[in-house]
């Protein structure tokens, strides 16, 4: 159980130039890093081989593979990979999600040199989002390409972009041309593993990931072995905890993005810690898998999205005893993705102090797949939620003034990418003139007279509109505002009034939540039309509208979307984040008619 005591205080430095320009960094300097993820491997199967290292559920129990296995079987699928020709140049493409073989293939590819680009397993099984996995195809040009079933992802196999990469899968059901996974575990012993491990350095790129291509094509990530372990270091600094006993998790966080699977894969890898891989999501019918799962694994730090955190608060509310076995071992609760809920945060914090008499570290941090991620972390125990925190060690952010209180972020550090792949044109427009890159995130300080109390996300620079009047509007902190305020009648929203007189949303409903409270799913021409539905929404704004003031964070009029954002239609990515340019472009008479002047599926206030 972690103490106060293993937390590091803030301590900041903050430099204001001429021009109103500030440079903020941590007051700590940055620890020691290894070089390749690599010799993290060697070192925990010298000092721990039989320690557990990743885990995956297999029948009512679990297979955990330990730390000098998975040297061994990394090292054999070195050699295999070498053997067959991959090198820097002929990437690995991994379409399904995480698992156990999964986790050996990337590891072995970075023992190797060989860079792995995990892709969202929906662009292979939801047929719509075929066209991403093209662009990644096309993007990428890999050699190969790893799937966990060659059945569950034949439909995707069958493109024509396929056509000479080679295909290996865990399960291959006796498809011709697909290799099984357990050929490369044979290994080659023809092939030199020790000399190609041997010439790796800090700046070999051994990962490329995927934006989410929110705001336009998907770009690759270059990540580099130097990126990775100076961003272990980074966060050890801030965590003294995770040195004083290995950690362990159960996690869901997929590996295609860069929390989960840089951030707390390597976390686990750097730290001799467990990662006991979770099936579930934070979603109705697989939440369940999670709480079994937790029924009989628990972790040392908990990391999750809010939404996740207030399925998981109410499943501990209903089951004493996972609540004892959830807190009783735990060091941290991590938030990511957003802000998580003050009622949630409460509600975790309460149910801590009941079973163990003490709070876990609750906290947050800030970063990019650009940055690898980690870059602002909250390392000092608060009572609210939403900071991000402060500079962690070895990095410098340039804060560009945009208004009295908000800043523009740019960072550089040695967890800083060196481009996107195949992309000089993108790569040159990431970075300013001082190397700064250009994250395009605002934030806020939380004490402009403390800066070592951190700072506030405030939203996408890009995401702010102005509206006719010439008043800025600032979207990402009025969208959650707005989600508190239609809770849980909305799962997501759109903010409009762009060049238009007033403010809008456009509102995905919660369904299962509208049944639950037996509204009337009928719909008018793509949207939801009950009166009584409607007079709920009316009801909630004209309430808000008598606590603010000004035009620029009045919402005055709401419609209620039908269709759920379309992934095949680019207007969500596989990260579940909207694209709003491409909903407010594909649905333009849904726009239009919240604008009108009549519209009886429009709420106006």
């Amino acid at each position: 159980m972690a103490e106060l005591s293993k937390y590091q205080p803030h301590r900041v430095t903050l430099e204001t130039r001429d021009d109103g320009t500030m440079l903020y960094r941590s007051g700590y300097d940055m620890g020691d890093s290894v070089r390749r993820t690599g010799d993290w491997l060697h070192l925990w199967a010298k000092e721990a081989p039989e320690r557990v290292f990743l885990a995956e559920r297999s029948g009512a129990g679990w297979r955990e593979e330990r730390y000098g296995a998975v040297l061994d079987k990394v090292r054999a699928i070195a050699e295999a990979l070498l053997a067959r020709g991959l090198n820097a140049e002929t990437p690995i493409l991994i379409l399904s999600g995480n698992g156990v073989d999964h986790g050996l293939l990337s590891l072995a590819g970075q023992y190797a040199g060989i860079p792995t680009v995990p892709v969202a397993e929906q662009y292979s099984l939801i047929h719509g989002a075929h066209g991403r996995l093209r662009h990644a195809i096309e993007l990428i040009r890999p050699k190969m390409a790893y799937i966990v079933d060659a059945d569950q992802y034949g439909e995707a196999l069958a493109l024509d972009a396929f056509e000479g990469i080679d295909i290996v899968a865990s399960r291959t059901h006796g498809r011709p041309g697909v290799t099984a996974f357990d050929d490369l575990l044979r290994g080659d012993r023809g092939v030199d593993v020790d000399g190609a491990f041997d010439a790796l350095r800090p700046e070999s790129v051994v990962k490329i990931l995927m934006t989410s291509g929110s705001t336009s094509a998907p770009k690759g990530v270059m990540t580099t072995h130097g990126m990775m372990c100076a961003n272990q270091a980074m966060i050890a600094d801030a965590l003294p905890f995770l040195k004083a006993r290995p950690p362990v998790i159960v996690d869901w966080l997929p590996w295609n993005h860069v929390f989960g699977g840089s951030h707390n894969f390597n976390m686990m890898l750097a730290n001799g810690g467990a990662l006991y891989i979770d099936e579930g999501k934070p979603v109705k019918g697989l939440f369940e898998r999670t709480v079994e799962n937790l029924r009989l694994k628990t972790g040392t730090l908990s990391f999750n999205v809010p939404v996740g955190f207030g399925l998981l608060l109410k499943a501990l509310e209903g089951d004493a005893g996972l609540r004892q076995r959830y807190f009783e071992d735990l060091d941290m609760i991590f938030y990511a993705g957003a802000s998580l809920p003050q009622d949630i945060w409460d509600g975790l914090q309460a149910m801590a102090r009941e079973v163990r008499g003490d709070v876990p570290l609750m906290t947050s941090s800030w970063g990019l797949t650009e940055t690898a991620p980690a870059t602002m972390i909250q390392h000092e125990p608060t009572e609210r939620s939403g900071v991000v925190g402060v500079p962690m060690t070895g990095v410098t952010l340039k804060l560009v003034p945009d208004d009295e209180m908000r800043c523009e972020v740019r960072v550089r550090g040695p967890n800083v990418m060196p481009g996107y792949f195949r992309n000089i044109e993108k790569t040159q427009e990431a970075f300013d003139e001082e190397g700064f890159f250009l994250t395009g995130d605002a934030m806020r300080f939380v004490d402009r007279n403390d800066p070592a109390r951190g700072m506030r996300f405030d939203g996408r620079i890009s995401e702010d509109f102005k509206l006719s009047t010439g008043t800025w509007v600032r979207a990402a902190q009025l969208r959650l505002d707005m989600l508190t305020c239609l809770a849980p009648l909305a799962a997501e929203l759109v903010i409009t009034g762009a060049d238009r007189d007033e403010i809008g949303v456009m509102v995905f409903p919660n369904l299962a939540e509208l049944e639950a409270e037996g509204f009337d799913m009928a719909e008018a021409d793509g949207a939801l039309s009950d009166a009584l539905l409607l007079g709920e929404i009316r009801r909630r704004l004209a309430a808000r509208d008598r606590e603010v003031s000004g035009s620029s964070s009045r919402v005055a009029r709401a419609i209620v979307l039908a269709e759920p954002a379309s992934m095949a239609e680019s207007e969500m990515t596989a990260k579940g984040n909207l694209n709003y340019r491409r909903i407010l472009e594909r649905r333009k008479a849904l726009l239009d008619r919240l604008y009108a002047a009549e519209d009886a599926a429009v709420v106006r206030i």
